[in-house]
């Protein structure tokens, strides 16, 4: 039964390359994995782990609970990875794994405090402009640029998370993630103009100076480090022995 879905799993992605994006490389990996080859699992995790788990940091603001939410995604991900027809790119599918299991454990957490998820305001404009004031203190010195970009990153970091959820989610994957409109109204399953309105939004709460300086160190945002990568890793294959 599972060579019979993994054919047509297989088949289905075969004949759908010539019209979407997904790689030879990404169609190989799903085979594996239908195939039952947990070593191709784990190179889907060490290849998408850090974006997803900067996708989860920026949905749930917490790191244990984005690192708890993106283990029982890829989880998801394992049971139902023969479903994958290649429909959307291999991190697009993911995404919205992630997603949503964020949101899950949002409404969760909800129910349990019997309130609303709060929208948390932006910083007073005037703490972010002493904040650029201190830091452009120290860009003229070589010495102490790479600490600059530390606070610039963690400034960056403390105001997308005082972002309300919707446009967070949205910024983080176009102008981070650079997904196109049309990816991102997919992983969000929300129409092309409320990905742009919410994205301009979010621009502009977060003022221009900043998003500029975003797409300069883009990939340092949440910082994923080798040691959270193995570890997560090593928790899920652990997890998919007992399945």
């Amino acid at each position: 039964m599972r060579n019979d879905t993994m054919h047509g799993t297989i088949a289905d992605i075969r004949t759908k390359q010539q019209t979407n994006p997904l790689s030879d490389d990404d169609a190989d990996i799903v085979r594996r994995i239908v195939a039952g080859e947990r070593t191709a699992f784990e190179l889907l995790m060490r290849r998408y782990n850090r974006r997803l788990y900067r996708l989860a940091r920026a949905t749930l603001r917490n790191d244990a609970e984005a690192e708890d939410a993106l283990q029982d995604a890829y989880l998801n991900a394992y049971r139902s990875i023969a479903q994958f027809r290649g429909d959307a790119q291999l991190f697009t599918w993911l995404s919205r794994l992630v997603l949503n299991e964020c949101f899950a454990r949002m409404r969760r957490d909800a129910r349990r405090q019997n309130l609303l998820p709060m929208l948390h305001d932006c910083p007073k404009d005037e703490q972010m402009s002493t904040a650029m004031h201190t830091m452009n203190a120290h860009h003229d010195s070589a010495p102490d640029h790479a600490a600059a970009r530390a606070e610039m990153r963690a400034l960056l970091e403390r105001k997308l998370d005082a972002l309300p959820a919707g446009f967070r989610t949205v910024f983080v994957l176009r102008s981070v993630e650079e997904m196109s409109v049309e990816e991102t109204a997919q992983c969000l399953d929300i129409p092309e103009a409320t990905v742009r309105s919410r994205h301009f939004r979010a621009k502009v709460l977060l003022r221009e100076s900043l998003a500029d300086e975003v797409e300069k160190i883009g990939p340092e945002i949440f910082e994923f480090g080798g040691a959270h990568c193995d570890r997560i890793v090593a928790t899920v294959l652990e997890r998919l022995r007992d399945l």
